[in-house]
């Protein structure tokens, strides 16, 4: 499968508009990439597609904790976020006693108008993300890594997924293959072992370390997943999943196998599959 360059073009400035809890505008300063539209042209296995760049905050604009991991999320607002394909916030996240929530639609995955998937607005190579978790009953929810912004496409299709769920009331916790769609796994791929989520309502530590193709996820002190992106192994994990060639997903493999492009590096995300769920401090150590 060929690789893709992209070529960026010009350097500039930019200013990016994010809405905080009382939909006032947070304008961070920007690292700028040229914000523009790659069109990629259709292979006989995928079909074509729209690669997005937007501006990247400045990352010197967010303070450290005290063991010098950036803070993504301040408890008070969303400065940093955006929606996915989008340059505001959905009207569904919510913050609310200094957690981030998605205020569910019970309709399934972003099925309202005021819904939709985040991300924070920076692109991500080698590092360690930490955040804490809940959900509600029936809850479903995950935390994406390395994700590019494909117009017009979910999220996921590009992006590995640490899953976020109460693995006894949702449906998905039964379905995949031995638990590789419960709290922690790697969506549809890999279970997390042990499964050692706590019950519902109750706050989860969650972590994924990628370093130089290295992924691991962790779940409360624990290590339960660790995997080897841009690896035969890999392409034929994806190759067995839910998003196999041929299937119902034909770009999701080519994303998921090319993941990042040729940088290697892609965004975080925070989804939105019509339930609610809770995070707190969200924090990133970079590991280049």
């Amino acid at each position: 499968m060929k690789k893709i360059s992209y070529f960026l073009s010009i350097v500039a400035i930019a200013s990016l508009s994010v809405a905080c809890k009382n939909k006032e505008a947070v304008d961070p300063k920007l690292t700028v990439e040229n914000e523009f539209e790659t069109l990629i042209p259709a292979t006989k296995e995928t079909p074509a597609f729209v690669l997005v760049n937007r501006p990247q905050v400045d990352l010197d604009e967010f303070q450290k904790d005290e063991d010098g991991y950036i803070v993504l999320f301040d408890g008070e607002t969303f400065a940093g976020w955006r929606g996915y394909n989008r340059d505001d916030i959905p009207g569904k996240w919510t913050i609310e006693d200094g957690t981030m929530k998605i205020r569910g639609s019970g309709q399934g995955e972003a099925h309202t108008e005021d819904g939709g998937d985040i991300i924070f607005a920076h692109k991500f190579k080698n590092f360690e993300l930490l955040f804490d978790w809940k959900v509600a009953d029936g809850s479903n929810s995950g935390v994406f890594y390395l994700a590019r912004e494909i117009k017009g496409e979910p999220i996921w299709i590009s992006s590995p997924e640490y899953q976020i769920l109460d693995n006894i009331g949702h449906a998905d916790a039964q379905l995949g293959i031995d638990g590789n769609r419960q709290s922690a796994s790697l969506y549809d791929m890999i279970p997390a072992v042990p499964q050692n989520a706590n019950p519902v309502g109750e706050w989860n530590q969650g972590g994924v370390l990628v370093f130089k193709g290295t992924v691991v996820h962790k779940q409360n002190g624990k290590n339960v997943v660790e995997y080897h992106l841009w690896t035969p192994k890999w392409n034929e994990m994806v190759a067995n999943s839910k998003f196999k060639p041929g299937g119902d997903y034909p770009l999701a493999y080519f994303l998921l196998t090319n993941l990042g492009g040729e940088e290697r590096e892609g965004y975080i995300g925070l989804q939105d599959h019509g339930d609610d769920v809770w995070f707190k401090n969200i924090r990133i150590k970079i590991l280049d």
